[in-house]
């Protein structure tokens, strides 16, 4: 490596920035994008198209047996809401049975009633809060998984030929 006089500017490369733009579009992925076409240089296409062809590319994607097109980050919000409904269920039924069990206890175990009320108040509460922690954590760990698979996908397409 030879050491360069500070004054002296860097070295140009081999190609200009407008050849390489020329054969990137020349060089255009099956979506028909081309980075070189790109006015704001993100890498990201644009989306494009008719606003009812989304729910004709979720139902194909929901049929495609191969399984090259994802729909759970598309329903993710959906899983989440269900879950959360689900929880809150499940958060009713444990805490009204539970007080119910703790007041019926009160006739034969005062003590006993007064704890599994107790319990009741703070186990329920707390529970429902970490089952709420568990299933965001769950569905934001699929749908990285689900993202790092299309950015791969993608990654994998731009590279080859």
């Amino acid at each position: 490596m030879t050491a360069q006089n500070p004054s002296s500017p860097p070295p140009l490369p081999e190609r200009s920035a407008a050849e390489v733009a020329r054969e990137t579009d020349a060089r255009t992925t099956t979506s028909g994008y081309g980075p070189g076409a790109d006015p704001d240089d993100t890498g990201v296409p644009r989306v494009g198209g008719d606003a009812g062809d989304i729910g004709r590319g979720f139902f194909s994607a929901l049929f495609d047996l191969s399984f090259r097109t994802f729909i759970t980050r598309r329903l993710a919000s959906v899983f989440y809401l269900v879950g959360l409904i689900a929880i809150g269920i499940g958060f009713i039924v444990y805490f009204v049975s539970g007080l119910i069990g703790g007041i019926s206890l009160l006739w034969y175990n005062v003590g006993g009633g007064i704890s599994a009320i107790v319990a009741t108040l703070v186990i329920v509460p707390v529970l429902t809060f970490l089952a709420i922690i568990l299933l965001r954590f769950v569905i934001e760990g699929v749908v990285a998984l689900i993202a790092i698979a299309e950015n791969t996908e993608r990654t994998a397409e731009n590279t080859r030929g």
